[in-house]
């Protein structure tokens, strides 16, 4: 256990961002599922701005890799574009 006052902050605040981060990241993932579940090209593409703007967010933020955002932003893009 911790035997400082700081420490015992930094512990809060720790399970403060990992609950933070653990919704962002859940909430970007079903906004992805959503998208790539629509069929109606006018919807996805009203839809997508937003979905890119969230997975930005969390490549800003370093919950997820950079790498990972552009892979997920390019594949949603394709989607898109096919339907």
């Amino acid at each position: 256990m911790a035997n400082h006052k700081s420490a015992l902050k930094r512990i809060r605040s720790n399970e403060t961002r990992r609950l933070r981060n653990r919704y962002q990241h859940k909430t970007t993932r079903n906004a992805i599922k959503k998208l790539r579940e629509i069929t109606e090209k006018k919807d996805a593409e009203a839809l997508f701005p937003s979905v890119v703007s969230m997975i930005d967010k969390l490549a800003k933020r370093n919950i997820i890799h950079n790498n990972k955002a552009a892979n997920l932003k390019s594949n949603l893009a394709k989607h898109v574009a096919a339907l």
